[in-house]
Parts: structure tokens; C-alpha cells; sequence
């Protein structure tokens, strides 16, 4: 408990106090507390703190393990058996149901670290939150429709849930504040509105069973619904499983491209960033924004295949050379072939460079030809290259490089996706991020002694392209021979 800030044990202590002053009435004599009913709430409620340690959980993980999910049991989302403590909010006093949660929270399984504080934090903030519910609940008299009439009680069990919801929201930003050290300003954001919809299904879920428990069958009855609100967040928590593990082999993709072509570290990241700013104004759908976003992070994977050499020569690519840099779109539609979930995505690795003129690479399509993907990752692909320094010139500003795009519009990129990026530039504009190799933020400015180069070359403001240079630096590889020069040289040289 020693690594936690006083500011923590403040805070926790706080929270431990008024959870105590909340929970004693119901042990005063005269309080009538329902304890059978408390006690069995809170041995059920312990028990599903503790069932990811049963052999049917175990079974479960292991069986995602195989289907190419990593991550063990504690994958299951946390406070499983929050329909049992909001089963007793619907079920008891204010002060009864405070109780409900302390023997599950004190028992169950955290980080080693600072543990006793956890389990303790745990246990408060939980007894507050259902101290809260069970008092808006109870404000209108609600426990007694219950039964026989039901649908009366849907609203104020809402409203209770919604209450409990915002009670651990609020204690969870503080103690991100008192422990964590987080800002004031962000310690909330989000925590509300991630948490409501799940708490909502787990009220519902309580208040069946406390419907049930007050019917003719009984307690046994009301134990039925846990069952398919297990196998509910069991399901819920292997599709967040397989989703982060979507997100690591995303991020290892990545990670060997940057390693590879230093130069460009962090240009991945921004591309997809791009890409999603243009798919949104374009009204794209929800699900299609993710994977516009892997295909913009994931565009020049095909690097991995072309010789490092190659991809850090400093000076302009002869024919040849440029031939194999143009392979990277084939590399990268094979090395991404078999990851399903990219649907979309893998067309707009292997078609990127493609030209509405259908003067580009690998195939030459022409117009629509192109998918649609592609042309969005394409116009994200020249903006970015154009708006971030590389070795061999400096950042454009914004207002050039979405003059350029303008230029380039018809003949080379999609006008449509165009008009796309400069409205979402103009509504929520453009930070970019100069990324040095080995670094994980933002680099410092160019230097202006030589001799401290963090590994790049300063190169003056508008350095003048090899002969030939290709239009748009996000859609070329390096000087571009004959027919296939933009009719418009961009003054910022073509990307590798």
C-alpha cells in the first residue's frame, strides 16, 4: 500500500467513511433488516466475484485461446454480478443494500499491487453506489409494485441504475485523479457514457430477479437469470478479446514498417487518421470507419518486402529501383491477404497508388475502377506526405498541400475525396505530428548546428524535386519516368 500517493489513501478513506456511515443503520436494532435475504445476496454476489476462477471459466478461456484469442480468464468484463447487487438495491433498504457488495469486493482478486487499497476502494465505492439506487429507487415507493404490477417499477429501476452508474463514474474519476494522477479536466470523460448501456441490460437483469424472488417460486427462481447474463458477458467479453487482438496485429504491422523505414515513422498512424476524417464527412457507417482506418494504417505494409536500401537512399531512385519500390502495393495486399477481418481494407493496400487517370500502379485502373477505399487512403496518403518533414525536404503547410490536392483532383485523385478532406479540415483542422526513429511522441524542432541531426537531414523549405518527380508525394515512390508525371510537380518530392 505504500505506492499509492497519500492523495489516494485520502481519498479511499474518504470514500471508507461515508460507505460506513451509509451501511450502519441496518445493524442497528431497530432497522428490521431483512439478513437472510442479505446474506444470500451477498454469498451470491462473492460467488460471481470469484467464478473466474471456476474450471468451466478456465475451460471457456482456454477454448478462446485456441481459436487464436490471447489473453486469460481476467479477460471477463469486471462486475459480472452487478445484477445481483442491483437485485438487492431493488430488493432491500438503502443501508441493507450497502452490504450486499462487501464481502465480494474484500475477497475478490486484484493487482498485486497496492491489493488491501483496491479491495477496500472496491468494496466503498460499490456500497455507495448501491446506497444511492437503492434510494432513488425507493423515493416513489417502488418495492411495493414490484409484484403484482411489474411494469411500474421499469422506470424507477431505470432511474436507479442510472443513479448507481453515475455514482461509480463520478468515485472512479477521482480516484484516476487522487491515484492515478490524471488530469482533472480528462479523469471524466467518457467514464459515464461507456459504463451506462452496460449497467442498464444488468438492471433490467436485477430486476427480474427481484421480481422473481418475490413471486411464488422464490430465490431459486430469481437464481435462473444469471445463467444467460453469464453466457451474455462471456460472449461480450471474447468479441473485446478478439477486438484487441485485431488491434495488436495492427499494431505489430505497423511497428516493422516504422522500423523499417524510420523515416516515415508515424506517417502510418496519421494516414489512418486522415482517412477516417474523410470517411466520416463522406457519411460513411460506423463499422466501414474502423476498417478505413486499418487501411490507412496499414497502406504501406508492403515495404516490409522492398530492400531497406532502397527505402533510406537520399538521393532520386534510378528506373529500376523505382520499379521495385512499386511492388510495395502487391507486398502488401499478400502479407494482409489472409487477415480476414480487414474486408475493405485489403483493396485499398493493394490499389493506393492507383491515378484516376489511370496513369498509376500497380494496374493502371481508371476512375471508379478504383474502390473506394483506396481513393479515400490515397488523397489521406499525399496530404500527410506533404504536410510532414522527411529527409529530404521540410513540411509543407496546410493550406499548400490542400492547394496541392486541388491541383491534382481529376487527373490523379478522386475530386469527391478531396472536397472530403478540406471540409473536415475546415471543421476540425489538422495537427501533425513529425515523428523522429526512436521516439514515441513528437519530434523537436529541426536543428540548426549540423552536427545534431537526431538522424535527419535539414533540407531548406521548398527544396526543388529530381526531374520528373511524381505529383503528390503520398502517390508516388520516387521519380516518375515519362507518361506517368502529374501534370503538376508537387515542390515537395515523391514519397518512398
Amino acid at each position: 500500500m505504500r505506492q499509492l500517493p497519500v492523495a489516494a489513501y485520502a481519498y479511499i478513506g474518504c470514500a471508507v467513511l461515508a460507505a460506513a456511515g451509509c451501511a450502519v443503520p441496518a445493524v442497528l436494532p431497530a432497522a428490521g433488516t431483512p439478513w437472510p435475504t442479505v446474506a444470500l445476496l451477498a454469498v451470491l454476489y462473492a460467488g460471481c466475484e470469484r467464478i473466474r476462477d471456476c474450471p468451466l471459466t478456465r475451460a471457456l478461456a482456454r477454448g478462446a485461446r485456441s481459436g487464436g484469442v490471447p489473453g486469460p480468464a481476467e479477460g471477463m468484463p469486471p462486475r459480472w454480478g452487478c445484477p445481483v447487487l442491483l437485485a438487492g438495491v431493488f430488493l432491500l433498504p438503502p443501508a441493507a443494500a450497502a452490504l450486499v457488495a462487501l464481502p465480494g469486493a474484500l475477497l475478490s482478486r486484484t493487482e498485486k499491487r497496492s491489493a488491501t487499497a483496491r479491495r477496500v476502494w472496491h468494496a466503498a465505492e460499490l456500497a455507495l453506489a448501491a446506497w444511492a439506487a437503492a434510494q432513488v429507487f425507493g423515493a416513489g415507493g417502488s418495492r411495493a409494485v414490484l409484484t403484482p404490477e411489474f411494469p411500474y417499477a421499469l422506470l424507477p429501476a431505470a432511474a436507479a441504475t442510472a443513479a448507481f452508474c453515475t455514482v461509480l463514474a463520478a468515485l472512479d474519476g477521482g480516484v484516476l485523479v487522487a491515484a492515478e494522477r490524471h488530469a482533472p479536466r480528462t479523469a471524466w470523460r467518457g467514464l459515464l457514457l461507456r459504463s451506462l448501456a452496460p449497467h442498464l441490460a444488468h438492471g433490467l437483469a436485477g430486476l427480474m430477479m427481484a421480481v422473481l424472488w418475490r413471486s411464488s417460486y422464490g430465490p431459486p427462481a430469481a437464481l435462473l437469470v444469471l445463467l444467460p447474463m453469464y453466457i451474455s458477458c462471456w460472449v461480450f467479453a471474447q468479441y473485446h478479446r478478439e477486438r484487441a487482438a485485431h488491434q495488436a496485429t495492427i499494431r505489430a504491422l505497423v511497428q516493422a514498417v516504422d522500423l523499417k523505414d524510420r523515416y516515415t515513422r508515424g506517417h502510418s498512424e496519421r494516414v489512418g487518421r486522415a482517412s477516417v476524417m474523410i470517411a466520416r464527412e463522406l457519411g460513411m457507417a460506423e463499422d466501414r470507419l474502423e476498417v478505413i482506418r486499418f487501411a490507412g494504417i496499414l497502406h504501406d505494409v508492403g515495404k516490409l518486402g522492398v530492400p531497406t536500401r532502397l527505402l533510406r537512399k537520399d538521393g532520386p531512385l534510378t528506373p529500376e529501383e523505382r520499379r521495385v519500390i512499386e511492388l510495395h502495393p502487391e507486398y502488401g495486399h499478400e502479407i494482409v491477404r489472409g487477415i480476414g477481418f480487414l474486408g475493405e481494407a485489403r483493396a485499398a493496400i493493394l490499389h493506393h497508388h492507383e491515378r484516376m487517370d489511370g496513369k498509376g500502379y500497380p494496374y493502371g485502373l481508371r476512375g471508379r475502377e478504383i474502390p473506394e477505399f483506396a481513393r479515400v487512403v490515397a488523397v489521406a496518403d499525399a496530404f500527410d506526405a506533404m504536410t510532414s518533414t522527411r529527409s529530404y525536404r521540410r513540411a509543407r503547410p496546410v493550406a499548400a498541400a490542400v492547394a496541392e490536392l486541388r491541383r491534382s483532383a481529376g487527373a490523379q485523385l478522386d475530386p469527391r475525396m478531396v472536397r472530403a478532406l478540406v471540409a473536415a479540415l475546415a471543421r476540425h483542422g489538422w495537427q501533425p505530428e513529425v515523428v523522429t526513429a526512436g521516439t514515441d511522441g513528437p519530434a523537436p524542432p529541426l536543428p540548426r548546428h549540423p552536427r545534431v541531426t537526431l538522424r535527419r537531414r535539414t533540407a531548406a523549405p521548398e527544396a526543388v524535386p529530381p526531374p520528373g518527380t511524381a505529383a503528390l508525394p503520398g502517390t508516388a515512390a520516387a521519380p516518375s519516368p515519362g507518361p506517368a508525371a502529374a501534370p503538376h510537380p508537387g515542390p515537395a518530392g515523391g514519397e518512398r
